[in-house]
Order: C-alpha cells, then structure tokens, then sequence
C-alpha cells in the first residue's frame, strides 16, 4: 500500500499497511482543518512511530487544551498518553490511534461546549460509549478529540403508560431492561455485549441482536433524540408520539455511525414482557441442516423472537468457556418463542415437527429460566470465548438472504479449506446475519494477511449472494474498502449529500465508513500531495 522510503525495513503487515495509508489521508485532512502550522505541533517533520499496529498521537495546541479544560474542568479532561491508551481503539484493537486529547462531558452543555471548540478550530472528534465495537467505529481521529459519554449514564425518565424509556447515551443497555422489569417491560434490542455496551454506541451502530427477528433492531425502538451538531447546536430529532410528521431524522441519525453528531439523550419505546417463553436446542449433523431448518420455519408462517446457529467450533468455544452443556453436534439451532401460552404452546409443536423432519437428532426444551439463561449464557460468550481455541480470530458480520444460507455456509467452509484456515460459525439466523470468526495465528508468517483476505471474501460473497457487509457492527474503519464493493459511485455520492448537511467540515468521526476521505463540496482536479510524501518521508500509490 505504502511504504518509508529508504528505509530498509521489513514489509510492512496487512494491518500496518491500512493503518499507515489511513493516516497519510488522516494527516492530509488535519493539515487542511488546523492549517500548515499542524505540522510542527504534531511533529510530523519526523516519520511516523508505528510499533505493533499503534500510532504515535499527534499533540493538539496547548491553547485548544485549555479551552477543552475550560469547558469539562479538570478532572473531565485526558492528555496523559498513558491514560489516553485507554481510547486508542474499541472492540477491533488491530487498528490503534492516540488521540490528542479525551474529555468526560456530565451534560449536553458540556458535549456542547466541546462540539463548538472542535469547530471553531476544525479539530476532529469522536465520540466514544463503552468501546465494545468491532468494525473501528471509535478510533480516534489522529490529533483530535475522543468525547466519552461514560458520565452521561442517567436514565432521566421513565414512563410505564406511554410505554417509553428516556436516557443518557451513556446508560448501559441491559440496566433499561433492569430498570422497567419490575413493571413487566423490557428493552428488546440486545447485543451479546448487552451487560457492557451502552446505548449511544447501539445508536451509533443501530445495533441488533438476537431477538431483533421478530422486535426489530435499535431504529425500531428509538423514539426521539436531543443531538449536538457537528456546529454544536442542540436539535431535537423524532418524537415520543408515533408517526410524528416531517423527515424521519431519527432514524438518519440512528446507525450514522457517530458522522452526524453526538446523541445526548435518547428516547426508547420498551415492550411489553411476553406471559410465555420457550426455548428449544436442536442437533443437527451441519449447519446447512439447521440453517435450512431455519428457512422452514419461517416459510410456515412462524415468527420467533430468535431463531440462533452455532457450528461445532462455536459449540466447543463456548462450551470451554461457560459449560453450558449443548449437544456435540455439527449445527445446533436455538429456537425461542414467546407470546400467548396457547400461541407459543401450538408453535411449539409446529417447531419441533419442522426440525424432526429435517433431520434433528437431539431436541431439548429448556425446563426452566435457569435452564434457559444457561443456553443463552453461552450464545452470547461465544465471540469471546473463541480466544480458547484459537490464539487470534477476526469477527466479520455480513448479512444473507435466508434462503442462501446452506449454500453460503457450504462455500465459506470451501474457501477457508483452500487456505487452510478454521472459520466459526455462530450467528442470527432468522435474519440471515452471519457472523464469520476466521480463527488464525498471527505467530505464523503470512496467516494473518490470509485471514485478512478470506474475512473480505466473505464479505464479498454476502454481496454477491443479494445480501450486505454488515448486519449491525457497522462500517467503520474495518470495511470501509467492502462499502465501496457494496455501493456504486452515485450511491456514496448520495450518502455523502447527507453527511455533509449535517457536518460540512467533515470533523464528527471523519474518515469513517466510506471508502476513501471525502471533503463536503470536493472539487475534482489536480492531485494535491501530502506533506510527508513531498518531503520525501513517505509515498502513496
């Protein structure tokens, strides 16, 4: 991709290769938002510091440190670069970036206060939640602001009759169900990393989960929004009431991946906690069978709340990791149904009938709700638990019609045998949401890059077979080359229409999603070099 020149050194990694031409196009965007002085602040006269896949920070100007400090206090503001490590990724940590500083706001005016520092001198900022995302989405900006939203962590209100939630963006997504439980509600949209992950990064992410099947993903249940501008104005998008009239900017806002702005508070629809839950396991000899099984069920009109596939290297992952005693088996389907108790009671029946005839060869019902969080213990342990049998693995999330599923998964298993790799399987089957972990061992020269390649040639073939790079992890940095495999030039261009009427500077999480950096209103014509590569210290072809 690039390289130093007269260096000497080794090639550089697949991943050191994307971080170190990222940055190039980053270093070439804060030179046009800072002016040229940045240079000498961020010492780039020098080449770039770049050790295990991290790189150097750029140091903001003392003057904007103590603006930034000004609007927090002190104790809200990071520039230690020890303290700072903290941030330099999320849940993907092959791509690592200090930032030039991190603030901790306690309120929409201080997100505020900060949103208008970063714009009045055009500094790029990101904001950040628990970090439990993995596609990049919370990579710093080299040079620029991290807002962490950790001390916005109230829920302000909550209303039982009108069946709504409002929160702080920093408010962790299982403690909304905690919160209304008591009164027979639930918030429906849980990720596996429910217990940590808040709910302005499920904004940001739109995230799922695996009861989104049948109750629908993160924009299904967000009501209203209070937003920060990229200017720092403070809008409010959508409406507690249904149907509210006007653009549906919510749900712009919702899965933008923190481009638009920063949500300062959220506003969510809970739901009614059905009266009966069963859940089912079922064996099968293959994936292929199970996911097959799936596309049955559905085809006979049911409708779980989750329709879930494990294969056997997830099953033995998981099992390792939380013993949640599942069948050895080539494919386990996890079905459950809610609702009604003569409605689940039928659907049961019909359920078991669909996997008998597919050739099940273990089916139990869970008993009990311990019976039942024990399955579902070791569901959402399985991303995690893959570090038991495999030094290094890459999660991927791309998304299939269901009905492709037996095929895709048959050829994922032909690609990753034709380079001699393992991949996982374990993922939501009801809405066709595969998430491919290709297990590797960086210790081996040239898997890695492997791994890299496969985990892209999967996400091609999602497309190919009528489906999309992702399900509910997001662009971010990780596929930002896939969105552009995915897209046509005119559609990027039709995106980028949005992005810049809510951020003409391009300074809210910049350089994320699609996949080159593109400026509001960019004017095609000459090339214009970076300063490193006309000083020599670098080249970009």
């Amino acid at each position: 991709m690039w390289h130093k020149l007269g260096s000497g050194a080794e090639p550089n990694t697949p991943i050191e290769d994307r971080l170190q031409l990222a940055n190039i196009q980053a270093d070439r965007n804060l030179v046009n938002r800072l002016g040229p002085e940045s240079i000498h602040h961020s010492k780039l006269r020098s080449q770039r510091r770049l050790q295990s896949g991290k790189l150097c920070c750029r140091v903001l100007p003392q003057r904007y440190i103590d603006e930034l400090r000004a609007a927090v206090g002190a104790d809200g503001l990071i520039t230690g670069e020890s303290q700072l490590q903290t941030y330099e990724c999320d849940g993907l940590t092959n791509f690592r970036v200090l930032p030039g500083a991190v603030v901790l706001p306690r309120n929409a005016a201080e997100v505020q206060a900060v949103v208008r520092i970063c714009a009045r001198h055009r500094i790029p900022f990101v904001s950040r939640g628990a970090g439990t995302g993995l596609s990049g989405g919370a990579l710093p900006a080299a040079g620029g602001v991290v807002i962490s939203l950790a001390r916005m962590n109230r829920i302000l209100d909550v209303d039982i009759a009108n069946r709504f939630v409002v929160v702080e963006p920093g408010v962790i997504n299982s403690h909304v169900t905690q919160r209304v439980a008591a009164d027979g509600y639930f918030y429906a949209p849980d990720p596996s990393s429910q217990s940590v992950c808040t709910i302005g990064g499920n904004v940001a992410e739109n995230s799922g989960g695996a009861h989104c099947l049948k109750y629908g993903f993160t924009v299904t249940h967000t009501l209203a929004l209070e937003v920060v501008l990229p200017s720092g104005e403070l809008v409010q998008l959508g409406s507690p009431t249904l149907d509210a009239p006007g653009y549906d900017l919510a749900g712009v806002f919702v899965g933008s991946e923190g481009t638009l702005g920063v949500a300062t508070k959220i506003t969510l629809r809970i739901v009614k906690r059905p009266e009966v839950v069963q859940t089912l396991l079922a064996a099968f000899d293959s994936p292929q069978a199970a996911g097959q099984t799936v596309s049955d069920i559905i085809a006979a009109g049911m409708l779980p709340s989750a329709l879930e596939i494990m294969d056997a290297l997830a099953i033995e992952a998981a099992e390792a990791a939380v013993h949640a005693h599942y069948p050895v088996c080539g494919g386990l389907l996890l079905v459950e149904l809610d609702g009604p108790a003569s409605d689940v009671q039928v659907l049961m029946r019909e359920a078991l009938a669909i996997c008998r005839n597919n050739g099940a060869r273990e089916i139990r019902v869970a008993q009990s709700d311990q019976e039942r969080a024990l399955v579902w213990k070791g569901r959402k342990a399985a991303f995690a638990a893959m570090g038991r049998i495999s030094p290094n693995y890459i999660v991927q999330d791309g998304v299939i019609p269901r009905t492709a599923l037996p095929r895709v998964l048959s050829e994922i298993d032909r690609m990753a045998s034709a380079v001699n790799l393992r991949v996982a399987n374990v993922f939501h089957a009801g809405d066709g949401n595969l998430h491919p972990l290709v297990l590797y061992d960086r210790a081996i020269e040239g898997q890695e890059e492997t791994a890299l390649d496969l985990s892209y040639r999967i996400l091609h073939l999602c497309v190919d077979s009528g489906g999309s790079i992702t399900g509910e992890h997001g662009v971010g940095k990780e596929k930002q080359e896939a969105l552009g495999y995915m897209f046509s030039e005119p559609d990027l261009e039709t995106m980028q229409l949005v992005r810049c009427a809510f951020d003409p500077e391009n300074i809210s999480n910049p350089d994320k999603i699609f996949p080159r950096p593109r400026l509001c209103a960019e004017i095609p014509g000459p090339y214009t070099p970076h300063p490193l590569e006309a000083a020599g210290i670098a080249e970009i072809f």
